[in-house]
């Protein structure tokens, strides 16, 4: 008897998209944007405006960061790395917080000394001209890349535009303080509100080395797609047919979801296999970024049940 034909393999999930244009896009605009900064902090001598040039710098490296960490996280699974390479992300997000804290301690360092030894400030509307700009290329970018990143699950790009935002953010704060100054003739406006956005950029930093400190645990994926997960299943369950143990984690590009099936014992492994494909590719319709692991258990066997706790 010939062995029966086996069907060629094909690919259930779709390689990761290089997104690595997007980090393009963000190192373009920091040294758009750092060099209007830095021109604006020259021509007005306020370390308002210093200390925002200063968080460019960082905006910048953080982009040369995401754009290897992006490349790297495109990679696909090896023998020493089976599960991708997709959490190299976070590793990005953690040295963009690193870079942060760098950046604030900076600011914080200058803002203190001017409150020492004050400066006048001129040429300010020139300086408050240059910097809008560039909090405005700054804004353009930061939407496009949230956008990005909420579309293909990317922590840097994410991790990228929250910084952009926050950015856009404290110059705001800082063109406020310049136009007091410029406004009230009280110079030490300038360096108070440095500190604030100081401040305001160490908190920043914490919350992305946070969150990414978390995700490299394995935390769970999104409420969304857990919901989601679960009304597939729900909609596969039937009297003869149930699912439990259902465990997921997110590992930037790449999430992954495993559950066992619980069918009669006196079904045939062809059977019981044909569904679990079934229900693998239905998941994998409405999920697509979802690498999926099910295993088969017999619902009549006690020891189907005794790999329930998480």
């Amino acid at each position: 008897m010939s062995a029966p034909e086996i069907a060629p393999p094909h690919h259930r999930y779709a390689a990761p998209a290089d997104l690595s244009r997007y980090a393009w896009l963000s190192i373009a605009a920091g040294v758009v944007t750092l060099s209007m900064k830095t021109t604006a902090a020259l021509m007005t001598g306020s370390v308002g405006l210093l200390s925002d040039a200063a968080e460019t710098v960082v905006n910048l490296v953080a982009a040369i960061v995401a754009l290897f960490a992006l490349r790297v996280a495109i990679q696909p699974p090896d023998e020493n790395h089976p599960y991708g390479h997709s959490k190299a992300e976070y590793f990005s997000a953690i040295v963009e917080g690193t870079m942060i804290f760098v950046a604030a301690v900076f600011i914080v360092y200058t803002a203190i000394e001017r409150l020492i030894n004050p400066q006048p400030l001129e040429r300010l509307g020139i300086g408050l001209a240059v910097s809008v700009v560039a909090s405005g290329v700054n804004g353009a970018v930061a939407f496009v890349l949230l956008r990005a990143g909420r579309k293909h699950n990317s922590a840097a790009l994410t991790a990228d535009g929250k910084h952009l935002t926050t950015d856009i953010i404290t110059s705001a704060a800082v063109l406020l303080g310049v136009a007091l100054v410029a406004l009230t003739h009280l110079g030490w406006l300038d360096p108070v509100v440095a500190l604030l956005a100081g401040v305001n950029i160490m908190w920043t930093g914490f919350k992305l080395i946070r969150d990414s400190v978390n995700s490299l645990m394995d935390s769970a994926l999104p409420e969304t797609e857990v919901a989601k997960l679960n009304e597939i299943l729900d909609a596969h369950t039937t009297p003869d047919v149930s699912f439990h143990a259902v465990r997921t984690r997110g590992a930037g590009n790449r999430h992954f979801a495993s559950f066992h099936v619980l069918v009669p014992g006196n079904w045939t492994v062809k059977r019981g296999h044909d569904l679990t494909e079934d229900v693998i590719d239905d998941i994998v319709f409405h999920l697509p970024s979802v690498r999926v692991d099910a295993h088969l258990e017999p619902r009549d066997d006690p020891r189907s049940y005794e790999d329930l706790e998480i």
